[in-house]
């Protein structure tokens, strides 16, 4: 018992760090994209930056959701988790019925499933998902430097 009591002890004393930035990295990369698609367009964005650079944010969202609960994977291993996920949704945007279709309607539905399948928005999945994967493994890298 004394063994997993230690690690318990080494768990609370350096897992949360690394989780409590990877949760204020993903309220953040959120906020920025609901405010993306909410302003891009009036404060004159070109429609690529705000429709892809979403996806990407959207593609990022995914990975840092992913490593808060599955941190302690390597990062190969959430990024193929991440892919997979937002390849999934993309495909999924294929699958029409009426519930869903109405549902892709509401705003919810537009940012979670989206409504239109493009390949395009998978490329800014994979920007947005290697460039969250970066940042994450860079921070520690940076700190360590210091």
């Amino acid at each position: 018992m004394v063994t997993g009591q230690a690690q318990l002890r080494k768990m609370i004393q350096t897992g949360p760090r690394p989780q409590l930035r990877r949760l204020a990295t993903l309220l953040f990369v959120i906020a920025l994209g609901l405010a993306l698609r909410r302003f891009g367009y009036a404060i004159d964005l070109p429609f690529i930056v705000v429709k892809y650079g979403g996806s990407a944010l959207w593609g990022a969202m995914v990975y840092l959701l992913l490593a808060l609960f599955f941190g302690r994977l390597r990062p190969a291993a959430i990024v193929a988790m991440a892919l997979f996920v937002t390849i999934s949704v993309e495909l999924f945007r294929l699958y029409h019925t009426p519930w869903l279709d109405a549902f892709r309607l509401t705003t919810a539905g537009a940012l979670l499933l989206g409504r239109i399948f493009s390949l395009w928005n998978i490329l800014a999945y994979v920007i947005g998902i290697a460039m969250a994967c970066v940042l994450d493994q860079a921070r520690p890298a940076m700190r360590s430097r210091r």
